[in-house]
Protein backbone atom coordinates (compact mmCIF):
# COMPACT_ATOMS: atom_id res chain seq x y z
CA UNK A 1 0.00 0.00 0.00
CA UNK A 2 1.21 3.45 -1.06
CA UNK A 3 0.26 6.60 1.94
CA UNK A 4 0.86 10.04 1.19
CA UNK A 5 0.93 11.81 4.00
CA UNK A 6 0.16 15.79 3.25
CA UNK A 7 1.92 18.28 5.77
CA UNK A 8 1.74 21.89 6.16
CA UNK A 9 3.50 22.28 9.48
CA UNK A 10 0.42 22.75 11.52
CA UNK A 11 -0.52 20.83 14.53
CA UNK A 12 -3.00 19.19 12.63
CA UNK A 13 -0.26 17.80 10.47
CA UNK A 14 1.09 16.37 13.12
CA UNK A 15 -1.75 14.50 14.29
CA UNK A 16 -2.04 12.65 11.03
CA UNK A 17 1.32 11.82 10.87
CA UNK A 18 0.36 10.16 13.94
CA UNK A 19 -2.65 8.73 12.46
CA UNK A 20 -0.52 7.39 9.61
CA UNK A 21 2.00 6.14 12.17
CA UNK A 22 -0.89 3.67 14.13
CA UNK A 23 -2.16 2.85 10.25
CA UNK A 24 1.35 1.87 9.21
CA UNK A 25 1.80 -0.22 12.28
CA UNK A 26 -1.42 -2.14 12.20
CA UNK A 27 -0.72 -3.52 8.57
CA UNK A 28 0.73 -6.89 8.13
CA UNK A 29 3.14 -5.86 5.53
CA UNK A 30 4.60 -1.79 6.04
CA UNK A 31 3.02 0.57 3.43
CA UNK A 32 5.03 3.17 1.15
CA UNK A 33 4.75 6.32 3.24
CA UNK A 34 5.44 9.57 1.58
CA UNK A 35 5.41 12.62 3.61
CA UNK A 36 4.75 15.57 1.16
CA UNK A 37 5.11 19.11 1.46
CA UNK A 38 3.58 21.78 -1.42
CA UNK A 39 4.83 25.59 -0.49
CA UNK A 40 3.01 28.46 -2.19
CA UNK A 41 5.32 29.91 -4.53
CA UNK A 42 6.31 33.07 -3.87
CA UNK A 43 5.12 36.30 -5.95
CA UNK A 44 7.11 36.80 -8.53
CA UNK A 45 8.03 40.20 -6.74
CA UNK A 46 8.90 38.88 -4.28
CA UNK A 47 10.90 35.75 -5.69
CA UNK A 48 12.61 38.68 -8.34
CA UNK A 49 13.71 40.71 -5.07
CA UNK A 50 15.17 37.59 -3.06
CA UNK A 51 16.86 36.21 -6.23
CA UNK A 52 17.53 32.65 -7.31
CA UNK A 53 18.85 31.12 -3.61
CA UNK A 54 17.31 33.82 -1.48
CA UNK A 55 13.79 32.32 -2.69
CA UNK A 56 15.49 28.76 -2.64
CA UNK A 57 16.54 28.94 0.74
CA UNK A 58 12.70 30.33 2.14
CA UNK A 59 11.35 27.52 0.73
CA UNK A 60 14.20 25.31 1.57
CA UNK A 61 13.43 26.94 5.29
CA UNK A 62 9.38 26.72 4.77
CA UNK A 63 9.87 22.64 4.18
CA UNK A 64 12.15 22.19 7.01
CA UNK A 65 9.22 23.68 9.31
CA UNK A 66 6.67 22.03 8.13
CA UNK A 67 8.72 18.58 8.35
CA UNK A 68 10.20 19.03 11.73
CA UNK A 69 7.56 17.84 13.61
CA UNK A 70 5.94 15.17 11.41
CA UNK A 71 9.63 13.26 11.19
CA UNK A 72 10.21 13.26 14.73
CA UNK A 73 6.90 11.97 15.08
CA UNK A 74 7.43 9.25 12.81
CA UNK A 75 10.51 8.22 13.79
CA UNK A 76 9.37 7.66 17.21
CA UNK A 77 6.93 5.64 15.74
CA UNK A 78 9.22 3.65 13.99
CA UNK A 79 7.57 3.74 10.65
CA UNK A 80 9.73 4.04 7.78
CA UNK A 81 9.20 7.10 5.17
CA UNK A 82 10.51 9.12 2.25
CA UNK A 83 9.93 12.58 1.67
CA UNK A 84 8.61 14.94 -1.10
CA UNK A 85 8.60 18.69 -1.39
CA UNK A 86 7.36 20.69 -4.12
CA UNK A 87 6.61 24.50 -5.19
CA UNK A 88 3.27 24.44 -6.18
CA UNK A 89 -0.45 25.18 -4.99
CA UNK A 90 -0.72 22.96 -2.15
CA UNK A 91 -4.08 20.86 -3.44
CA UNK A 92 -3.02 20.69 -7.02
CA UNK A 93 0.29 19.48 -6.30
CA UNK A 94 -1.20 16.63 -3.72
CA UNK A 95 -4.24 15.68 -6.12
CA UNK A 96 -1.39 15.19 -8.82
CA UNK A 97 1.06 13.74 -6.71
CA UNK A 98 -1.49 10.81 -5.73
CA UNK A 99 -2.28 10.30 -8.98
CA UNK A 100 1.11 9.98 -10.43
CA UNK A 101 2.53 8.02 -7.81
CA UNK A 102 -0.25 5.71 -7.61
CA UNK A 103 -1.25 6.75 -4.07
CA UNK A 104 -3.77 4.19 -2.57
CA UNK A 105 -4.73 6.90 0.50
CA UNK A 106 -4.26 10.24 1.30
CA UNK A 107 -3.80 11.59 4.86
CA UNK A 108 -3.65 15.00 5.85
CA UNK A 109 -5.17 17.03 8.66
CA UNK A 110 -6.97 19.97 8.31
CA UNK A 111 -6.84 22.98 10.72
CA UNK A 112 -9.33 23.26 13.89
CA UNK A 113 -12.24 25.85 13.20
CA UNK A 114 -15.12 27.54 15.42
CA UNK A 115 -18.36 25.64 15.32
CA UNK A 116 -20.09 26.97 12.48
CA UNK A 117 -16.98 26.55 9.86
CA UNK A 118 -15.85 23.23 11.95
CA UNK A 119 -18.56 21.54 10.14
CA UNK A 120 -16.52 22.54 6.82
CA UNK A 121 -13.03 21.33 5.83
CA UNK A 122 -10.24 23.26 4.99
CA UNK A 123 -10.27 25.16 1.14
CA UNK A 124 -6.95 22.39 0.38
CA UNK A 125 -8.10 19.69 2.07
CA UNK A 126 -11.85 20.05 0.79
CA UNK A 127 -9.98 20.17 -3.11
CA UNK A 128 -7.72 16.98 -2.12
CA UNK A 129 -11.19 15.02 -1.61
CA UNK A 130 -12.63 16.62 -4.21
CA UNK A 131 -10.51 15.23 -6.63
CA UNK A 132 -7.69 12.95 -5.46
CA UNK A 133 -9.80 9.93 -6.97
CA UNK A 134 -8.83 7.97 -4.18
CA UNK A 135 -9.18 7.53 -0.64
CA UNK A 136 -8.26 10.91 2.06
CA UNK A 137 -8.68 10.53 5.79
CA UNK A 138 -9.01 14.01 7.25
CA UNK A 139 -7.16 14.15 10.51
CA UNK A 140 -8.89 17.60 12.58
Amino acid sequence: MKILLAVDGSPASVRAARHAARLAQAMAEPPTLVVFHADLPLPRIAALELGVQGTADYHADNANHALRAVRTALRRARVAFTEKVVVAEPAAAIVRHARSARIDLVVMGTRGRGAIEGLLLGSVARKVVAGAGVPVTVVP
